[in-house]
């Protein structure tokens, strides 16, 4: 295993765990949140430039295909945030709403908190216990 899957895995999953531990925590305030950001042009653009950084620097430095599900992973982590920047930079403002709405995450925000916190263990399970 390379080691830069390995330290990607551990950052990453000890990020999405204590991402989907504060969603838990806190539904009230992050449906709030999310809300909040989609509905505001300058925190969206924040977002999505930071979004657009996070997935830059993950597929320019770990775009590996093969290796098993940890390294696949990691990389699709890498792409889907880099494909998440360059919508919400890129999309108005109307058309992100419409694509949030659709995402219902109110409704289903127990499968996103549940998406987040299995990736967080499964990246820190895999990546600790190499």
């Amino acid at each position: 295993m390379f080691p830069l899957t390995l330290f990607l895995a551990k950052v990453l999953g000890l990020y999405l765990l204590a991402m989907g531990c504060a969603m838990a925590a806190n539904k009230k305030a992050m449906i709030a949140t999310v809300n909040e950001v989609m509905r505001s042009p300058p925190l969206l653009m924040l977002s999505a430039i930071i979004a657009l950084a996070m997935g830059l620097a993950l597929v320019i430095g770990h775009n590996v295909w093969t290796g098993g599900a940890l390294p696949v992973i990691v990389t699709l982590i890498g792409w889907a945030s880099l494909f998440k920047g360059l919508v919400f930079l890129f999309i108005p403002g109307e058309l992100s709403l419409r694509y949030y709405a659709a995402l219902q995450y109110e409704k289903y925000f127990y499968v996103y908190v549940s998406a987040t916190l299995l990736t967080g263990i499964f990246l820190v399970i895999q990546g600790f216990a190499a």
